[in-house]
């Protein structure tokens, strides 16, 4: 018998923390992760780091091979689609401030991906 994950007996849980660190990180701190599909989501356990420079994301993907992880960003949104023989993940992530996706570099060892984006610029400086 499948069970369906619509009904994820932990999906309030998840909100009610994503509700509680946006509390307490302010606007600054604003990350949330959309969990979707049958066999998708929930189990990608994921951290943001965020410095003055940068944006990194840690992800444990474990069980898929480098060659079976999509990333992709559109300077605000992380998406990460991983598949294996097992397990399919997809995640969207959206990032606490602006990157510059072009200046994204990912590895990924022992099943820890790690994604660092530099920070866009509020703001640029004309000169006259």
């Amino acid at each position: 018998m499948r069970r369906d994950d619509n009904d994820d007996p932990f999906d309030e849980f998840f909100r009610e923390i994503e509700r509680m660190m946006d509390e307490m990180m302010g606007s600054e701190g604003d990350v949330h992760i959309d969990r979707d599909g049958p066999n998708g989501g929930g189990d990608l356990h994921v951290d943001v780091h965020e410095t003055d420079d940068e944006v990194r994301v840690v992800a444990d993907i474990p069980g898929v091979e480098k060659d079976a992880i999509d990333l992709k960003c559109d300077g605000s949104v992380l998406t990460i689609d991983a598949d294996s023989h097992q397990r399919e993940y997809h995640e969207r992530l959206t990032l606490p401030s602006e990157v510059d996706e072009h200046s994204a570099s990912a590895t990924y060892n022992n099943g820890i991906l790690e994604v660092t984006f530099d920070r866009e610029e509020d703001s640029a400086d004309i000169e006259l």
